[in-house]
This record gives structure tokens, sequence and C-alpha cells, in this order.
């Protein structure tokens, strides 16, 4: 039977664990450069992109070596963000890009997230055949020394990404006269993302834009908000961008310091979209979108679909329907029209354009009332508790008692080790009984 490496968002975990190592990096990086390899594409290229996490450099020359042991040639950009790998994966041409990241997670974990040339994150089948070649004897998969990769750090990658985020908006589009708070979570975007609003006239006060390789996501970046809105409020700011660890997340503040949470930013474009006739098919959300969300659509006639939790299953979604806007409450939001994958800086740079003629965030946002909704991320030796009679018994219990009064949803996490219990209605008092219920069963 063949191993399970990928998760739902690549090959994440604790830093030296029995997944996330160097020589389980290796054998990656040979297993799915001979999987590429084999597809007989004349150029045979790997490109790699990483965030700020010290373990990186730990990680990435054994997932180099790996790559140039299978007969790849590989490009190395150093610190950029997810998005900005998947477009050059796409511009170069390359057979695949790789970024070593464990995005929001703290900076003891780290990870992989692979993209195919076409810049889209594998799918399940492809991830599937090289995890089947990952436990191969390594001889087996091993280049003769003449077929060995070559190796080139490459140091214009974010240049070229910024380069092409520009491309999606008018040659006039500038920033001139606003003022921005950026939080880049000392980050992968720590360095594109101050570049590129300053290159757009703004004037910006960057936080967050000082790596050690242990303070990804520390106190600051998307999964700390309040970090942003404080800002927004002392620099008396226009907006405030808040972006995760690999800058593919994006949570925002308005000049008034109110936090606009993913759910409220896509509700924003999807109306500005439609009004525009730019909107194709609808909107696709997830498990976990605010149920005023879902309200807000019906009564405005826009087409709304839930995917399971997962970008990529928002993304198959979007395909699927031919859908072009998709997204997730955590900032996670695609903008198919111009992207294959979430980022941060697209959807701020999307907005910006929307409020450029001096609208107020404010007014661009705040489209719905939001069900009140608590979500309590439990910490789980064993995620297949989900599945233990007892927890199972408490769900249909605390579901008869909701009695059509709002949604409980309890599920693992993709990427880590948590049960996610979440729950949503106007009755907050049954809400937490409800959830409580389930809580208590959780070990």
């Amino acid at each position: 039977m063949t191993k399970k490496y990928f998760g739902t968002d690549g090959i994440r975990g604790a830093i030296n664990s029995k997944h996330i190592n160097g020589d389980m990096f290796f054998k990656f990086g040979l297993a799915s450069g001979t999987y590429f390899k084999s597809q007989k594409k004349r150029k045979q290229i790997a490109i790699i992109a990483k965030d700020t996490r010290l373990s990186g450099y730990t990680l990435e020359p054994a997932l180099v070596s790996g790559l140039a042991s299978a007969g790849m040639h590989v490009y190395t950009f150093g610190p950029m963000p997810t998005n900005g790998l998947a477009m050059l994966t796409k511009t170069i041409k390359a057979n695949m890009g790789i970024m070593i990241t464990a995005s929001h997670n703290p900076h003891n974990d780290n990870g992989l997230k692979l993209f195919g040339p076409d810049g889209m994150k594998l799918s399940d089948k492809i991830e599937k055949k090289i995890e089947r070649l990952i436990d191969k004897k390594i001889s087996k998969n091993l280049s003769s020394p003449e077929k060995l990769g070559r190796v080139k750090r490459l140091e214009n990658g974010t240049k070229e990404y910024l380069k092409i985020l520009k491309k999606n908006f008018p040659k006039e589009f500038n920033l001139r006269g606003l003022r921005i708070v950026i939080d880049c979570a000392n980050g992968a975007g720590y360095k594109a993302g101050p570049d590129l609003l300053k290159s757009l006239g703004a004037k910006v006060i960057a936080i967050g834009i000082n790596p050690n390789g242990i303070n990804i996501n520390k106190n600051c970046g998307s999964t700390h908000p309040n970090k942003i809105k404080f800002a927004v409020k002392k620099y008396k700011a226009h907006l405030g961008i808040s972006l995760d660890g690999d800058a593919d997340r994006i949570i925002m503040s308005d000049e008034m310091g109110n936090i606009i949470d993913g759910d409220q930013i896509i509700a924003a474009i999807a109306t500005r979209w439609k009004n525009k006739k730019m909107l194709r098919g609808g909107v696709i959300g997830t498990l976990m979108s605010n149920y005023g969300l879902e309200k807000f659509f019906k009564s405005n006639k826009i087409k709304f679909i839930r995917a399971y939790v997962g970008d990529r299953y928002v993304k198959e979604q979007m395909q699927k329907n031919n859908f072009n806007l998709g997204g997730e409450q955590s900032g996670h939001i695609i903008l198919g029209k111009f992207a294959t994958t979430g980022d941060g800086l697209l959807v701020a740079l999307e907005v910006l354009f929307a409020i450029r003629k001096g609208k107020k965030a404010s007014s661009f946002f705040n489209k719905f009332k939001k069900t009140p909704q608590i979500l309590k991320n439990v910490f789980v030796k064993d995620k297949s508790i989900i599945k233990n009679s007892d927890v199972k018994k408490s769900i249909k219990q605390a579901e008869k008692l909701m009695n059509g009064h709002g949604r409980i949803l309890v599920r693992a996490s993709g990427t880590e080790s948590k049960i996610r219990v979440m729950g949503e209605s106007e009755n907050k008092k049954l809400l937490e009984k409800c959830l409580n219920i389930i809580l208590n069963k959780i070990k």
C-alpha cells in the first residue's frame, strides 16, 4: 500500500518530524523530479522559492539535491510569495514549481506546495503517482553522472513577479495620495509587499518586515489582525493589509480600524465584479464561509456554492463550474481572472483599484451582517478521534438541540494537529451550549 504524504495543501509538519527533514526532502525532490522528467518535456526545469523560516536553509539544499539527482535543472529564487512562484512556473514554462513553506503555521513547522507547468497545484492523481515513487529504491531514480541537473540561483524572482502583478491593471493605475499599512508577517512577502505599494506611489508603513528565521507569523500577520487594526489607527492610514507567512492569504482593515476578513473581501469584490459584468458564474466558498455571506449572495442573485475547506477544493469547484471567484474566510482568495491560487498582494491591488478614486475602504466593504460564528481549535494527538463513537454521538446531540436555528461543522484540520469545531447561530447561548457538548468529548 502506498504511503500517504500529501495533505490538502501539500506536505506540512514539524521540523525534523517523520516527513519534514533533509532525508525526506531529498526523496521528495528525487520522486517529483523523476515523475516530471518522465513527461518527456524538452526543458527539464524545476523552480524553488521559500518563505523565511530558518529550517528552509536545511531543507532547500536537500530538495535541490534530489531534483538534480533526478536530472532536473533547478532555479532557486529565495523568499517570495507562493503565487509568485506559481506565476513564474507558468511564465518560465518550467516542469514544476515547489514552494517551501508552512504558510500561516509557526516557525517550527515547514512543508512543501507543489505546482505543475500550468501554475496549478498538483491534482490528487499526480500526487499519488509521486507518492508511489518516494518509497522506491533510490538508486532506480538516480541519473547517470552526465545527466545530472544543474543548479542556479536567480535574484530577479520578486521583480518579475511584481511585473506580472502590475500587468493585470491599467498602466496609469497608481496609489499616490494613499497611506497604506502592510503587515508582512516576517514572511515571504516582506520585500515584495512594500516594494509593490511603493512602486505605485503609495506612502507605505511596513511592519513584519524583519524576518530572523523564527519570528514568521509570530504575533503578526493575518492570524493576528489586531496588529494591523491598531497600526491603521495610529498612522491614520486609508487601508491596512495583513499577509500570512507565504503571502497567499490576506486580512484587511478599513480606515476606521475595522477588521475585514476573507468573507467580507469576497462579498465586496463579487459585488463590484457583478456590477462591472466581470463576475463569471458565481462564487465558490467553503463549509466555513459565514452563513451571512450565503444569505447576502442569495439576496443579490449571485450563485454561491460551498466547497470542502482548502484552496485546492475551492479551485477545483471554480474550474468545474466555470466560476472566476472563490475563497475562504481565512483570507485565501482566488481571483480566477488573474491567478491560479490565492495571492494576498493581488487581492490587495484589486481592492485598491476599486477605491483609487477617493472611495473609503469602509464603504467598499461591510456588504453583509455576519451570523455570529464561534470557532474552537482543539489540539489533539490523533485527529482520528473525530471518528470516535462518543464524538459522533455528541455531534448528533448538538445538531438535534440546534433544531434548525444554526449550523455546526466539526472537521479535522488538513494542516495541523487540530480538530476544528465551528458553529453559527443568532442564539449565542444555544450555540455555546451545543459546541460545549462536542468539545467535552474531544480530548
